[in-house]
């Protein structure tokens, strides 16, 4: 059966891809739904024209469809459109939006899809730990909450950063450490499956007291060094 992996750059949609290939082999696509409004409750909005080097990188399809209104029924429209066909399994990587869950596999019934989310209702730090241990390269791009300062931005979450963070959630205000409330977006930047890492020439952040975004620019793909044997 075709499979489609909803991907928009960021460390769940990757990681939920990945997961996928390690139990079932190859995914045929990676789709991305781009969203007319930058606040869609509904999809990841940051850095997604970086998602078709990710998938060059990776050697897989890609797939990028555009919603032609704000809204809500305009986003379920494109995705509804671009998943018609025979039964798929479709990929993404919610792991605890009832919102974005519900919404989905509504619409993956009504197309007679299996929606496939492997990191549903799996424990936030747990996760990112994961996906950290997994090898990813993350990098945090949009910053939406109170303990999350301009300092974080385009900083690598690493075993590190996710110990910070848990500390700022028990001491300032409590969030998802996921970002799955939209705390935080992130980026992968590179990872173990990926043939080459991305690479960029220079940053920028802008922002005002709410939120901060970190934004890379002149990004292109760099190949990654083979290991050579090891010698005894």
């Amino acid at each position: 059966m075709r499979i489609s992996a909803l991907v928009s750059g960021g460390k769940d949609s990757v990681y939920a891809a990945a997961l996928t290939e390690m139990q079932f082999g190859p995914v045929d696509e990676l789709l991305t739904l781009h969203p007319v409004d930058p606040e869609s409750r509904m999809f990841h909005t940051p850095n997604l024209e970086l998602v078709a080097l990710l998938a060059r990188a990776w050697g897989r399809p890609h797939r990028a469809i555009r919603a032609t209104a704000p809204g809500e029924e305009a986003e379920e429209r494109a995705l509804r459109e671009a998943l018609a066909g025979p039964p798929r399994v479709v990929v993404a990587g919610a792991i605890a939006s009832n919102y974005q869950f519900g919404r989905l596999d509504r619409l993956c019934y009504d197309l007679g899809h299996r929606l496939y989310v492997p990191l549903w209702q799996k424990a936030a730090d747990r996760v990112v730990r994961a996906e950290i241990e997994a090898g990813l390269d993350i990098r945090l791009t949009h910053l939406a909450a109170e303990p999350l300062g301009r300092e974080l931005a385009g900083r690598r979450f690493d075993a590190e950063l996710l110990e910070e963070l848990r500390g700022r959630s028990s001491r300032v205000r409590a969030f998802h450490l996921a970002g799955e409330g939209g705390e935080y977006e992130s980026l992968v930047v590179d990872a173990p499956f990926l043939g080459s890492r991305l690479v960029w020439d220079r940053e920028e952040v802008t922002g005002d007291h709410h939120t901060t975004r970190w934004r890379p620019v002149g990004v292109r793909l760099e190949p990654k060094r083979a290991r050579g044997p090891e010698r005894g």
